[in-house]
């Protein structure tokens, strides 16, 4: 003869309970259940999880628009310091054609250089033009000099007129922000680095870099380009 046999049916929706085939199905559904039924498994609630929401993505849309809305549009944006650690707010050139250069007292292409800035110089600064003249020690340490020792060396020889300014880095994580505009605004050949001394960045009258030259680029090659900012025919 078979043994009695047991039945799995289910009480409500949270336990399993054994019982036998001889008790009553009707029993099962009494008002109030057996408390001593011990459920064949535990039950497990599920919990509700909280909806995704878009604050976070509102906030980063509102950063990046702060962002974008803080990112230097022109040079004119800019304060530097000069040879002798004072601010220079750029807008105060608003209006001139600028020629921005990275100089050394040292490289090969120091008097070449200094000779034709100083004579760029002499022939524009009553048109509107300047220069900004940045020295700069990470092309084989060519300008290891002090400020002091730079302006002496560029004014006394070279007769330099135009502003000099404190000695930067122009490559690099502690590229001085102004660099890191020119460059982000023009590229250079064979990328956005500076390779050498005397690299050159040619600005309109509202603070924009309209062109880039190398290193081995004479000033006097770039006159042209100056004249037609400049509205000069002669």
């Amino acid at each position: 003869m078979l043994r009695s046999s047991f039945r799995l049916l289910y009480i409500r929706t949270n336990h399993l309970v054994r019982v036998s085939s001889s008790s009553s199905p009707l029993s099962l559904f009494s008002s109030k259940l057996d408390s001593s039924a011990k459920p064949l498994f535990k039950s497990h609630r599920i919990r509700s999880l909280p909806l995704p929401t878009t604050t976070g993505a509102k906030l980063s849309r509102s950063e990046h628009s702060m962002a974008a809305s803080s990112e230097p549009k022109s040079i004119y944006d800019f304060t530097v310091k000069d040879a002798k650690g004072s601010d220079v707010d750029l807008s105060t050139y608003k209006g001139k054609v600028l020629l921005i250069v990275n100089v050394a007292s040292q490289c090969g292409l120091t008097n070449s250089n200094y000779t034709e800035l100083a004579q760029l110089y002499q022939k524009y600064k009553d048109h509107g033009f300047e220069i900004l003249a940045f020295p700069c020690n990470q092309f084989g340490n060519q300008e290891p000099g002090s400020n002091e020792e730079i302006l002496q060396f560029a004014c006394t020889r070279f007769k330099a007129e135009y502003p000099i300014f404190d000695k930067v880095d122009v490559n690099g994580d502690k590229a001085a922000p102004i660099y890191k505009f020119l460059k982000s605004s023009k590229g250079g050949i064979f990328g956005d680095g500076i390779k050498w001394n005397f690299a050159k960045f040619l600005i309109d009258k509202e603070g924009n870099v309209v062109d880039r030259y190398a290193p081995t680029t004479s000033p006097l090659s770039i006159e042209k380009d100056l004249k037609k900012l400049l509205g000069v025919s002669a």
